[in-house]
């Protein structure tokens, strides 16, 4: 498997959690909704809502907006009627970009995203154009200072997961997505506690961005393109080599 480069889409967007939490919220209570439509709101029936509300305990949002954004979804009212879309296109270096999308406007929210990708030099595509490069995975995310590689590599394995690999500063574990919520659940009674759990797009290959100016540029446009009220994920074969990072983390 093609190495994850987790920075611009974890460590960058981390750095801006505390200045975003209502934006955050939004989005979180968003997803809550359209879980409970579909599978309904009990989680121990419904993978997707478990998913929704481990992300919104993650980022401590309150139990009252967990539970409004659940009445919502049960009343089918008119704030859970969102559409759900995969948008694709194309970044600086020729990156490739997935969103998932939750709106109630389809004609508003592509008019919007488009403008947005053509601004920061890029390009909205058609529907399939980058899709094929990524797989849909489970991800787990270890601190390098909390375990031993070899023993967590062990570990992983034994309990399903489908590869393993050493980041900058995690162990990265990766499994099927049916295999996910066995393979979390038996390392956590290891003992074994994750910075990072969430089933996510896993690019095959990556595209590196070896500058300063155009991972800038690149960075940019992922960040709006995240700020935008009606995208949920946004994913991306960028690649920004450690000592560019560095540099932008710095700015």
């Amino acid at each position: 498997m093609a190495g994850h480069s987790k920075w611009a889409n974890i460590k960058h967007r981390k750095a801006r959690v505390d200045a975003q939490k209502g934006k955050i919220f939004t989005k979180i209570s968003k997803e809550i909704m359209a879980a409970v439509r579909q599978g309904g709101s009990d989680p121990s029936g419904n993978f997707r809502l478990r998913l929704a509300l481990q992300k919104a305990r993650s980022v401590n949002m309150p139990n009252d907006n967990i539970s409004r954004a659940i009445q919502k979804g049960v009343g089918g009212t008119d704030d859970a009627s969102f559409e759900e879309i995969i948008y694709e296109g194309y970044g600086a270096a020729g990156t490739a970009i997935m969103l998932e999308i939750l709106t109630d406007n389809r004609n508003r929210t592509v008019g919007e995203i488009r403008h947005i990708f053509t601004r920061r030099g890029g390009s909205l595509g058609e529907t399939g154009c980058v899709g094929w490069m990524f797989n849909r995975k489970g991800y787990l995310a270890v601190d390098k200072e909390s375990t031993d590689e070899d023993e967590l590599m062990l570990q992983a394995l034994d309990a399903g997961a489908a590869d393993f690999e050493t980041g900058d500063d995690s162990y990265e574990i990766y499994t099927a997505p049916e295999d996910f919520e066995a393979v979390k659940e038996t390392l956590e009674k290891e003992g074994i506690v994750f910075v990072e759990e969430t089933i996510t797009m896993i690019p095959e290959t990556t595209v590196e961005v070896a500058n300063v100016d155009g991972a800038r540029k690149a960075l940019a446009l992922i960040e709006l393109l995240e700020d935008h009220d009606d995208v949920q994920n946004v994913y991306t074969n960028l690649d920004i080599p450690s000592n560019i990072a560095q540099i932008l983390d710095n700015e």
